[in-house]
């Protein structure tokens, strides 16, 4: 038996994050699509394209089963739009790289004009397919990418183009190879938790690569615990995209190449993500403003207790089936649940 509850300030702090705001908001997500793009900004330099080409690895990281929508007809083939399933693993040295620590589903619409970047988050209780309900990262446990891919295209009745996986560490290796990066850090952190020994104050924080990982790591010392997280983890990556965008950044092919380097070298896409592919979407997508990148947390009702007494976030389901219209018809620019970082 489900126990949900939703404690009086998780209520007031998902209202006040659900406001509807005017126009679209600054929010951006996720290490990998920052190097997606970058593999496009500088990988018209060959010897960048052969460097970026030699780091990425491929595997088959997506079903053979068609998806089918939340009525069980199948999704079509093609459509407006595509749609990323990027993956973050927080494994530490020894351990086994099983679990989904980060879940972003990034829709790039047809008309390039903007990037939709969804997080969902690990505790997110869900239907997978072959195994009972449970959370969504459990699904990458049981079967890999391929089976969270088919959890997620159920869950919305959409269809997954592409899937890119990182882990962590590379959020170390890019934020030194830009020199450090400047976060703000909506709530303070002792370095008492589970992210590192490292003390993180209320406010602006000058990051090396090993603060930077206790940054996006903690979550025990945090108000919403994986929830909170996840908001760091997008306060980090707004601050590491305008850091190597920066003129010291990208115009410096030193460290334009550190940073491409650091950002490849733990990356695995899916077989038919190509690097052509990813420098032409990068390149269609070269007028975007940094207020055309929206964050978006995949939409719950509460809190509450799985029968097996783990922790658990209760889907919307009413919000969730808004939001697979909204990727599935491409009008995005109509859902409006969104918030701003500084």
């Amino acid at each position: 038996m489900l126990d949900e509850f939703t404690p009086e300030e998780s209520r007031a702090s998902r209202r006040e994050e659900r406001r509807p705001r005017r126009g679209r908001r600054l929010l951006i997500a996720l290490a990998s699509l920052l190097a997606l793009a970058l593999v496009g900004v500088g990988g018209f330099a060959v010897f960048l394209n052969q460097k970026v080409s030699g780091n990425i690895t491929r595997e088959k990281l997506l079903p053979s089963a068609a998806p089918t929508e939340i009525n069980g007809t199948p999704v079509p083939q093609t459509g407006v739009g595509q749609n990323y399933l990027v993956i973050g693993s927080d494994a530490r040295p020894g351990e086994s790289a099983s679990r989904a620590d980060v879940i972003v589903l990034v829709h790039v619409p047809a008309d390039k004009k903007a990037v939709q970047l969804i997080h969902f988050p690990r505790d997110l209780y869900v239907d997978i397919p072959g195994r009972s309900k449970d959370k969504i990262n459990a699904s990458y446990a049981y079967g890999g990418a391929p089976l969270l891919v088919s959890t997620m295209q159920n869950l919305l009745g959409i269809k997954i183009d592409h899937v890119a996986k990182t882990d962590f560490e590379g959020f170390k290796n890019m934020t030194d190879a830009v020199g450090g990066v400047r976060v703000y850090a909506e709530e303070a952190s002792s370095g008492g938790g589970n992210g590192g020994p490292y003390e993180i104050k209320q406010g602006w924080n000058d990051l090396n690569g090993d603060q930077a990982l206790a940054f996006v790591r903690e979550r025990y010392e945090l108000s919403e615990g994986d929830i909170s997280r996840g908001k760091r983890q997008q306060a980090f990556i707004k601050a590491l995209m305008l850091k190597t965008l920066s003129p010291e950044v990208i115009a410096n092919p030193i460290t334009l190449t550190k940073f491409l380097d650091a950002a490849t070298d733990n990356l695995v896409v899916d077989e038919k993500l190509t690097v052509g592919l990813m420098r032409s979407e990068a390149f269609s997508m070269r007028g975007l403003r940094s207020d055309d990148v929206v964050f978006i947390t995949a939409p719950f009702s509460g809190y509450g207790t799985a029968p097996n007494g783990g922790s658990i976030d209760i889907v919307d389901e009413k919000q969730m089936a808004e939001l697979g219209t909204r990727l599935r018809t491409d009008t995005m620019d109509d859902y409006a649940d969104g918030r701003v970082t500084p």
